[in-house]
């Protein structure tokens, strides 16, 4: 790749923002919790929850939220607290309740009260016995959120040179010191997962029972290894990486998503409109160079806002997560193939102005909370009403910042801006082999934590850690989480099986009915196959 060109990448990848807003301080691996009469946490397993409304609307009627207090730091539990918000929709089959159901939706940095309350008919069948639990990890949300100084972000001309992007990115990243509180240095995935048993006590469930999408997974696992002899029934769906290092993470994510892309382009060759013919090879050299030229000349929409290849890049990844969108990229990208006009794309991102009626969201309809019935607040009662604003950075500083805290691989602040052009530009060729689209994007997430501690190494040292047989699905058209991931980490955890569904988008449970049976059975029944199974596409 051409030093010029890393450069570029380099900056844009920079001022993109999503990559590189947020700082933390590296995660301690898990301590002994001492028993008896002078466990210190205590009182966090022995608090009482006090259930009322919702801090944001619409949620479902039957929906109440709550708080939760977990310790900021583990190692020292009288050194302040961090509010872990939950939500939760009870049982509608309560004679035949089993517990509850913890549920992430994945991220890191996504509001599993959000997650609970826009999409609870998918869950309806597991919601007949389990009380329907969606949280915001520690940091997200309601969970005394981060942030990076209000959605601000770095200043970065495409053409400064390496030495002035990394000073802008740690600038950046002192932002995100200044504008978080405490929770920033105990931020991560080893921290959640405690949290996660510090609900599950307080909820009266002897065993977690959990369903983790995505980044959900790699939580799960988590906790299954920190915590074996309390976990119950277990899924996990989209498979996160536990073992790769950062550089062959990126390479194995661009590989991915240009498989995503190519099966798009093979559906889209099927298409009466198709803007690139029928042709896919031809279709996949268009539309790298569609993403090249506008690096050199971004389209402007119409309400000023550039489209340049990497944000198309990254517009492009985002409609592969779910099949269902492929209709809205294709008209998308016809658009700005054949009238510049990069609205199409823009939407994706959301941003842009409002385009017209492709968009396959289906809102949840508006609905009233239902009335506490709770008793009074006690002395000893976690309360309901400290839910705060969240910023509008949030999710993007989390992602950052809880990333940074699971990779002990992610300290390179020694490196000198020209070793770092060298290594980019060795890099550069091998990344832009795997993918012309999504390559040069991915080679940039190995500065999203440029300056930083690495990591904790728990999450990379996981190895049979004893717990319970448990489910795993892996999709092998997934863009974001590649079904080789899965293999990896069911050969880590020692006790999985696998369901292997053959369809496309990321994960499999929305998509897949067949997905789905084999999840609620293990879920609601306990029945957990032997050996791999398969899932065809479509089914």
């Amino acid at each position: 790749m051409h030093r010029s060109r890393v450069r570029r990448a380099i900056a844009t990848g920079a001022a993109a923002g999503t990559l590189l807003l947020a700082s933390l301080g590296a995660a301690p691996p898990p301590t002994p919790t001492p028993s008896g009469d002078h466990d210190p946490l205590t009182r966090f397993h022995t608090q009482r929850v006090r259930w009322g409304d919702c801090p944001d609307k619409p949620v479902p009627a039957e929906m109440r939220c709550a708080v939760v207090e977990v310790p900021l730091d583990y190692a020292a539990p009288g050194k302040g607290t961090v509010q872990v918000a939950l939500g939760r929709i009870p049982a509608t089959d309560p004679d035949r309740r089993i517990g509850s159901l913890l549920i992430n939706f994945g991220g890191p940095g996504a509001s599993g009260m959000a997650g609970l309350a826009a999409d609870p008919k998918s869950f309806a069948d597991l919601g007949e016995r389990y009380d329907l639990i969606g949280f915001d990890p520690r940091g997200v949300g309601h969970s005394d959120p981060v942030s990076c100084a209000g959605s601000r972000e770095p200043e970065i001309d495409p053409n400064a040179d390496t030495a002035a992007v990394l000073a802008a990115m740690r600038e950046a990243v002192e932002q995100c010191r200044r504008s978080s509180g405490p929770v920033l240095a105990h931020i991560g995935t080893v921290d959640a997962a405690r949290d996660m048993d510090v609900i599950r006590r307080v909820l009266g469930d002897k065993k977690l029972n959990y369903l983790g999408f995505s980044y959900g997974s790699r939580l799960g696992a988590v906790y299954a290894a920190q915590y074996p002899r309390t976990t119950g029934r277990m899924v996990l769906d989209g498979i996160d990486t536990l073992t790769e290092p950062l550089t062959e993470q990126a390479l194995v994510s661009a590989r991915a998503q240009q498989r995503a892309l190519d099966n798009f382009l093979t559906w889209c060759a099927h298409q009466t409109d198709c803007v690139y013919g029928t042709n896919t090879r031809t279709a996949r050299e268009k539309v790298a160079a569609l993403v090249e030229r506008l690096d050199e000349e971004p389209l402007v929409g119409r309400d000023g806002t550039d489209l340049n290849g990497f944000a198309a890049s990254l517009a492009i990844g985002q409609a592969l997560y779910s099949p269902s969108v492929w209709p809205v990229l294709a008209k998308s990208l016809a658009l700005a193939e054949t009238k510049k006009d990069p609205a199409g794309l823009l939407a994706l991102l959301g941003l842009g102005e409002p385009t017209d009626p492709t968009d396959p969201t289906d809102p949840t309809e508006p609905t009233e909370p239902a009335t506490p019935t709770d008793p009074p607040e006690s002395p000893d009662t976690a309360r309901g009403d400290r839910f705060g604003p969240v910023p509008a950075d949030n999710a993007a500083a989390a992602l950052a910042a809880v990333s940074c805290a699971d990779d002990p691989d992610r300290s390179i602040e020694k490196a000198t801006p020209a070793a770092l052009e060298k290594e980019f530009t060795e890099l550069g060729e091998e990344f832009l082999k795997v993918s012309e689209v999504f390559g040069p994007r991915q080679l940039v997430t190995v500065l999203a934590c440029y300056g930083w501690p690495a990591g904790t190494d728990f999450i990379r040292k996981i190895d049979h850690p004893g717990a319970p047989p448990m489910l795993l699905v892996g999709t092998r058209g997934d863009p974001a989480t590649p079904y080789e991931w899965t293999e990896e980490t069911a050969e880590r955890l020692g006790s999985a099986v696998i369901v292997d569904h053959k369809g496309d988008g990321h994960t499999g449970f929305a998509g897949s009915p067949c997905v789905r049976e084999y999840i609620d059975e293990f879920l609601l029944y306990g029945r957990l196959p032997s050996g791999t199974r398969s899932c065809p596409a479509g089914e």
